[in-house]
């Protein structure tokens, strides 16, 4: 996350709607990346959910004739707001959604809605199981689908403890499910033999095989025992699908730790701990794509700062009686999957691949809602 300022040169936060200091109404402006003062008579305004419901900070073009943000935007369905605990649920949802959805944009990603673009669009279904209790969170054909009861933090914590899970947020249910899409938009798309899907085997496994008997299996006998030597989480080790979605979410998680805490001003070079360093093989890429020894070291180089920043993160929690905020233990083989994440980021943020010919499903591949 990004340091804002006011035109006071008071320090804004993402989420914030009004300056403490000099008492201005401010709001995001996803277009250009920044915080701005929303004056009246401006070019500018609140989004239609932060005029109507103050849930979101986020400001559209007036003269444009814009009502709802980028985010707001790809709603499909919201709860019953008729209902205040649906209103106060529904507002930490669409807080999560937004960091999402500015994630992406920073990375170069447009996300145009599903009723803007059938083909690569993307829609949110934020569903309640109290007043549906046949809701499966999950992703199918550019909808995601989340449980709005994720929101109250005692049943997280309740399906956290009963899964077996070291963390479980808000925020990485939706990262989690935007791996799904992307992998539809951008692998989908590819010739069975491009490098590219070659190279996805190679580090997250054959994804062709059965979808629904693998996860049978997987909620029938668990992870296997060593699951933490070549994987992110115990779910990762469901099917390959599973694994790039917590990978790709892990990815997130650790760009924008680093990100917001370097742009705050801890210097995490700083930092005098005795971490080991990665191995070079770490940092390599699969050998079926182009390589490159300076990204590799670019990359270890982001991957060490952040166990080192991460350490300082989980003695903080714990000096003042916190769970540890970072939970994970990164081997070499998490790290070469987080490289691969990090190339294509790059080359599908920035459109290098703009081809979408699609081709037939192959024999036996599933169509499954994939969670």
């Amino acid at each position: 996350m990004q340091r804002f300022t006011c035109d006071c040169g008071n320090v804004l936060f993402f989420e914030n709607s009004k300056c403490l200091k000099c008492g201005q109404d401010v709001g995001y402006d996803p277009e250009g990346q920044r915080m701005l003062t929303i004056t009246a008579g401006g070019w500018m305004r609140r989004c239609k959910n932060g005029l109507e419901y103050g849930i979101c900070n986020w400001i559209v073009s007036a003269l444009k004739g814009e009502v709802n943000c980028p985010a707001c935007k790809l709603n499909r369905t919201i709860p019953d707001l008729r209902n205040q605990r649906n209103m106060r649920l529904w507002g930490q949802m669409e807080a999560a959604k937004r960091r999402l959805v500015y994630s992406m944009a920073r990375l170069g990603f447009t996300l145009p809605s599903l009723t803007e673009n059938s083909r690569d669009g993307l829609a949110f279904d934020i569903v309640s199981t109290l007043s549906n209790p046949d809701v499966t969170m999950g992703h199918l054909n550019g909808v995601i689908t989340v449980n709005l009861e994720e929101a109250d933090d005692t049943y997280r914590q309740i399906n956290q403890q009963q899964l077996g899970e070291s963390s479980r947020t808000l925020l990485g249910h939706f990262r989690h499910e935007s791996a799904h899409y992307v992998w539809q938009r951008f692998v989908g798309p590819l010739m069975w033999d491009d490098p590219i899907r070659d190279a996805l085997r190679a580090r997250f496994g054959d994804e062709r095989q059965d979808y629904a008997i693998a996860l049978t299996a997987h909620y029938k006998n668990g992870a296997p025992k060593d699951w933490d030597k070549g994987y992110i989480s115990a779910y990762a080790t469901s099917h390959p699908w599973e694994d790039w979605a917590e990978t790709w979410a892990h990815y997130f998680q650790v760009l924008d730790g680093l990100e917001t805490c370097e742009c705050l001003g801890l210097e995490v070079g700083r930092i005098a701990l005795p971490v080991s360093v990665f191995p070079v093989e770490a940092g390599a890429l699969p050998p079926m794509l182009p390589q490159s020894a300076e990204d590799d070291a670019d990359f270890l180089s982001w991957l060490q700062r952040w166990v080192c920043l991460s350490t300082v993160l989980n003695e903080t929690a714990s000096s003042i009686g916190q769970p540890v905020l970072y939970p994970f233990v990164l081997s070499v083989k998490v790290a070469q999957k987080l490289r691969l994440v990090r190339h294509l980021v790059k080359i599908w943020g920035e459109g290098t691949i703009l081809a979408h010919n699609f081709i037939p499903r192959e024999k036996g591949e599933p169509a499954n809602l994939i969670s």
